[in-house]
């Protein structure tokens, strides 16, 4: 039988994250876009309130949540906004890789600092010339005795200026493309980790996004991640618990523009009725109602997958494909319905559609997932095949 019935608990915690969104999140999401503000105050508020963090176990001292409740979560964040959304929520991705492949020293030690305060950390496996091609990374790990010595540089890392540690994708061996990148964590305070510039970016701009140099950082060889020359498969299996989260903060985004643009709809009046009296402007909305809906049972499978301990590669892809754009495409829409009032950034919906554009990009641009649908459906289980960055 399929029940898409949630539990109490489920709903109790979706309550308070669609709470934590109007009231802390919404009164400030289009002043600290105009001014890309870091929402500092509230990445400690929503640690108060247990609305980071979610997948850490419970041995560690996170809440150990299912992954359709961290998807019901991530929607009312992106719902809220989602540039302050990515700030909260991007932990997990930082911390998928150490709970996947970390010894249990290194989880106490990096996890467990994650729930003893509002700290932050950051995936680093994006650089300038490998973005979807992760095999072309040119940051090198070389072990030397008992430790890693790191160079490189890594780009488009979120919360990247503010994170209290990095997992750090590099090459253990030049030659061997994908079958040679291994996963580690890496402290900020290092010497040679550096802070270069941060982005000024389109749209999300309340999320810090910046490029990470580690200049000859020295760390203890426990700090690798899973095998030596693994990673890539490690980074893949990251990608496939963080992408249902992802793809639930755009349905916030889709489901935001679409209450706008059917709430103006309502208001606004032209050749004497209310538009949404006329038919072009009703399909759109009844498109956009659509998409929401597709979007989110896509969303929602791709997270019962995980929880049933099955694997979800095409599922999260296609989720991660059909709601980023889906969402870009309902903002789209919404600035439509506004019509020239949507261009302006007095309204709202401008920053939606900015905002939009992002969930097609990064945790593997849209054509990417094509790419790992067709795949999976034409060569199933091909585990280690080259697919998709992430910042």
């Amino acid at each position: 039988m399929v029940d898409f019935t949630l539990t109490d608990e489920q709903k109790d915690i979706r309550e308070l994250a669609h709470d934590f969104a109007t009231k802390e999140m919404r009164p400030v999401a289009w002043e600290f876009d105009k001014d890309s503000t870091w929402p500092e105050e509230i990445v400690k508020k929503a640690w108060e309130v247990g609305l980071m963090n979610n997948h850490i176990p419970e041995e560690y001292g996170g809440p150990g949540l299912d992954y359709l409740t961290g998807c019901l979560i991530e929607e009312e964040l992106g719902w809220g906004c989602s540039g302050i959304g990515t700030s909260l929520m991007c932990n997990g991705l930082a911390t998928a890789p150490i709970a996947l492949g970390g010894s249990d020293e290194i989880k106490k030690s990096y996890l467990g600092r994650l729930t003893e305060g509002p700290l932050l950390a950051s995936f680093c496996l994006t650089e300038p010339d490998a973005g979807s091609d992760v095999s072309g990374m040119k940051t090198n790990a070389v072990k030397q005795g008992d430790k890693y010595v790191i160079n490189g540089s890594k780009c488009f890392i979120t919360n990247g200026s503010h994170a209290n540690y990095y997992t750090v994708y590099a090459k253990t061996d030049k030659e061997a493309g994908h079958r040679g990148i291994s996963a580690f964590v890496v402290d900020r305070d290092l010497d040679g980790v550096t802070v270069d510039k941060k982005e000024d970016k389109l749209g999300q701009r309340a999320s810090n996004t910046a490029t990470i140099s580690f200049n000859d950082v020295e760390i203890p060889a426990e700090n690798l991640l899973g095998e030596e020359n693994k990673g890539f498969k490690l980074a893949m299996m990251t990608l496939d618990r963080t992408r249902p989260g992802v793809s639930a903060m755009a349905v916030g985004i889709a489901r935001a523009a679409f209450e706008f643009a059917s709430d103006y709809s309502k208001e606004r009046v032209q050749f004497g009725v209310p538009i949404a009296m006329h038919q072009a402007i009703q399909f759109m909305i009844a498109d956009m109602a659509t998409k929401i809906e597709a979007a989110r049972l896509l969303v929602w499978k791709s997270g019962v997958l995980l929880d049933q301990g099955q694997r979800n590669t095409l599922l999260s892809s296609h989720a991660k494909r059909f709601a980023a754009d889906s969402a870009m495409e309902v903002a789209v829409d919404a600035v439509q319905v506004y019509g020239g009032y949507g261009f302006i950034k007095e309204y709202p919906v401008e920053k939606l559609m900015r905002d939009a554009k992002i969930m097609q990009l990064y945790e593997g641009t849209s054509q990417i997932q094509r790419l790992v649908i067709a795949r999976e459906v034409l060569m199933p289980r091909r585990v280690e095949e080259p697919a998709t960055a992430a910042a």
